[in-house]
């Protein structure tokens, strides 16, 4: 990995490490749904401006139909779902149930593919598992009321992100930038509906406001270019390595700016749940140096 990549990459684990410090500021006073429809939306017009820059066309009348599944399974749902949970939980306990996306995404691709679990996979799911465990089963924050439900709402959205993955694999190929385009703009359609519903905006502060444009833009939008240079340089495995980044910042950024504990079965739980991914991935350290020439986007 040169240089340039590994910036990116620590970039990527940063920016998306701080989506869960922007939810938790915004959620209580937005709530789920207004606060994830204008994310979306600022992501659309984000890409949108892009693929104007690159004159990079959706196709949508042949591939609608991809938008929405990818839309609600990878953006809407687990965006959402995030969203209600950070109403309750701490950025740093979202970011590390966040974690567990692909052990998930292992799980369904082996039922969907009907074959077993190898032993290495099994382990890697009991250690997730019991890493997560550790975690609720130590955390104050567990304790509030509505924390049981809020903790089922973030592992479902992890959930909801191994079904997209599971897919995306299966799925006709589609170029990634228009993926992200297409399937942010069919976020923004599907969940628009529920808007009127709401009850009276209330009065935000600055800081929500700030928040907001900040999961919309960049944890969305300037996210997903990041991402796609990564996996054009790096291959997708390679570029799987911010999953394992994502919960330090999420925890560094939930200490610096909210005063949340960092306690040693944070720390402990964090770790047990990444290596366990690792090993249900099958993710090695080697595949960061890439076994051919990159291919650019």
């Amino acid at each position: 990995m040169n240089p340039a990549d590994l910036v990116r990459l620590l970039s990527l684990a940063a920016i998306w490490g701080g989506s869960f410090l922007f939810m938790r500021i915004a959620a209580p006073i937005l709530g789920p749904v207004l606060l994830i429809e204008i994310r979306v939306g600022l992501a659309a017009l984000f890409l949108f401006a892009i693929s104007r820059l690159r004159n990079r066309r959706l196709d949508v009348k042949a591939n609608w139909k991809h938008y929405l599944v990818l839309g609600w399974f990878n953006s809407a749902l687990p965006f959402l779902l995030f969203a209600f949970a950070a109403r309750t939980l701490s950025a740093s306990l979202l970011s590390v149930l966040n974690a567990t996306a692909p052990i998930w995404g292992a799980i369904i691709l082996a039922v969907v593919a009907r074959t077993r679990l190898t032993t290495r996979r099994a382990l890697g799911l009991g250690m997730g598992l019991s890493g997560v465990a550790l975690l609720l089963g130590l955390d104050a924050m567990t304790l509030r009321p509505g924390a049981l439900l809020a903790v089922l709402a973030a592992l479902g959205a992890a959930v909801s992100y191994g079904i997209a993955t599971t897919y995306a694999k299966s799925a006709k190929k589609i170029d990634a930038f228009c993926n992200a385009h297409g399937s942010m703009w069919a976020a923004t359609a599907l969940i628009a509906p529920a808007v009127p519903l709401l009850p009276a905006i209330p009065t935000s502060s600055e800081g929500v406001m700030t928040a907001v444009l900040a999961l919309g833009v960049i944890c969305s939008g300037v996210a997903y270019l990041l991402y796609f240079r990564l996996i054009a340089d790096l291959g997708a495995t390679s570029a799987l390595t911010v999953t394992f980044l994502v919960p330090v910042f999420g925890i560094l950024w939930g200490s610096l700016f909210l005063g949340e504990k960092v306690a040693w079965y944070t720390v402990a739980g964090s770790l047990i749940v990444m290596f366990g991914t690792a090993l249900v991935t099958g993710f090695s350290p080697r595949s960061l140096v890439p076994s051919k020439a990159p291919v650019k986007a």
